[in-house]
């Protein structure tokens, strides 16, 4: 089967495009690649710009493109550091790809001499320059201080790396009207149970995944939510109407662990699966807003503030360390703003 690689920068972030056949065996084979993605604009799949993906795909290796030899040990102390801690796997792979990044570019200065004046040349030289998002950064900042806290000894002083200020940006919530629209425009019960449940529950989409029909306990109306980020369980309100949805969706589909099983039973539901599922549904429902799942969950908290549910309970059903996290909907909720009569209107 003939497949070529190569290097792109897709929505300001480096990634290795990877152009084949189509191939149902090739398809499920890049599927499987930690951080693979479909670009519906570009008609390929691409994977994370990383050493081990320029190995993989036969892309040229330079020493300028990868961390030294005690580099690449370092990156893989760290990785069983965290392992060790139990740290997600996720962010097992985020804080060491950030690292590795981060040595890539000191790949000829001993690591144990990096000082915070390098960290801030990082930023301006490699950050900035390659036009990447503050959260990411702010990722890179986290593994820095981390591993330089923990595995090696360094001339670096922690509490004088600087975070970039945050971006003030409000969460997209979409209208009870469209929500409906969305939630409706499937037929397919799976699939419309997967969406209804994510907005009836404020879930987040691994959450949703996540879930065993043993979560469900319908004698006292709840879900449980387990091992939901940062390690902690949760309860959330189990709607009647929901779950009359998923009692028939369970006796159609029959699961076997999962509550959202994909067609090999017994395995969760592919989570770009379900942002497809998603996708569908706006297109179905005339939507061209370019809503995510994330929306839905969201909206959820948008909807239940706007009604009136106290923002404590909020925070405690979203799941939120800090209520400062939650009161960010307070900037999206329309209801007191609609009240307010613009001088326009005198004129």
């Amino acid at each position: 089967m003939y497949w070529k690689a190569e290097l792109i920068t897709h929505r300001k972030e480096k990634r290795i495009a990877v152009y084949f056949e189509k191939d149902a065996a090739l398809i499920s084979r890049i599927k499987a690649l930690e951080g693979s993605r479909w670009s519906q604009t570009l008609g390929v799949w691409h994977l994370p710009d990383t050493f081990e993906n320029r190995l993989k795909f036969q892309i040229e290796v330079t020493p300028k493109n990868r961390p030294s030899p005690e580099g690449i040990r370092q990156v893989e102390k760290f990785k069983k550091w965290l392992l060790s801690r139990r740290y997600s796997n996720r962010t097992i792979n985020t804080y060491s790809e950030a690292l590795k990044s981060f040595l890539t570019f000191y790949n000829e200065k001993p690591i144990e001499a990096i000082t915070n004046d390098d960290v801030i040349r990082y930023n301006n030289e490699y950050i900035l320059q390659n036009n990447l998002s503050s959260s990411y950064q702010n990722q890179m900042v986290n593994a820095i201080k981390l591993y330089f806290a923990t595995i090696v000894e360094s001339k670096i002083e922690m509490d004088k790396i600087h975070r970039p200020k945050r971006e003030k940006v409000l969460p997209n919530v979409l209208s009870k009207e469209e929500v409906k629209l969305i939630l409706n425009a499937h037929s397919n019960i799976k699939h419309k149970a997967m969406l209804s449940l994510i907005y009836a529950c404020g879930l987040r989409c691994g959450e949703l995944l996540s879930l065993q029909p043993v979560h469900i306990d319908s004698k006292r109306n709840i879900i449980i939510i387990k091992n939901a980020k940062g390690k902690k369980d949760r309860i959330v309100p189990l709607s009647p109407k929901i779950l009359v949805m998923l009692r028939d969706y369970y006796v159609t589909f029959k699961p076997q662990t999962y509550l959202f099983e994909g067609n090999i039973k017994g395995q969760a539901y592919d989570d770009r699966s379900l942002q497809q599922v998603m996708k569908q549904a706006l297109k179905k429902a005339g939507i061209t807003k370019p809503a995510t799942l994330h929306w839905l969950r969201h909206s959820f908290a948008t909807h239940l503030l706007e009604s009136g549910t106290d923002l404590r309970y909020i925070q405690e059903l979203l799941g939120h360390n800090s209520s400062k996290t939650t009161e960010i909907y307070t900037h999206v909720s329309t209801k007191s703003i609609q009240q307010i009569k613009s001088p326009f209107d005198n004129l």
